[in-house]
């Protein structure tokens, strides 16, 4: 009796898994693992590579300017920043980037030489650490592949 009720046991056991991974992958949120999305500047920020959530063209890190690396750099240290308006929300307004609620996009000046202001160029922060560039003012963007 001692045997059989030990199986049972296991079987419910191994059923209750696979519910628990079957309702997992079929989106029962509430049954998965919450994690935290660092913020820009964290030194996990820095470390970890993210995945293009968008369908914009890609740019590896090592491709861009020579000052869309420094301020990518500034970033992942969390500043100082050289303008008043590097990190201040981004509003999405284009619709070019993935449609996310506000406040989820922040947005860093990129200098440009010769230029007297801010320039054109950006690199924007997505809340899930997706990144960015744009050297058109907004007009196009690249998502920043980071650690090529």
């Amino acid at each position: 009796m001692n045997r059989s009720r030990s199986k049972l046991v296991a079987f419910a056991g191994l059923v209750i898994a696979v519910v628990v991974l079957v309702v997992a992958m079929v989106g029962g949120s509430g049954l998965t693992a919450q994690t935290t999305t660092p913020e820009p500047g964290s030194a996990t920020s820095a470390a970890s590579a993210v995945a293009n959530p968008s369908t914009l063209p890609t740019i590896n890190a090592s491709q861009l300017p020579k000052e869309a690396r420094q301020t990518l750099a500034l970033i992942a240290k969390g500043g100082p920043y050289p303008y008043d308006r590097d990190g201040v929300n981004f509003g999405n307004f284009e619709g070019l980037l993935p449609k996310k609620s506000g406040g989820f996009y922040k947005e860093y000046t990129v200098q440009t030489p010769g230029e007297s202001d801010r320039g054109a160029r950006r690199i924007i922060v997505g809340k899930d650490a997706a990144k960015y560039y744009t050297a058109d003012h907004y007009e196009s963007f690249k998502f920043i592949v980071e650690g090529k």
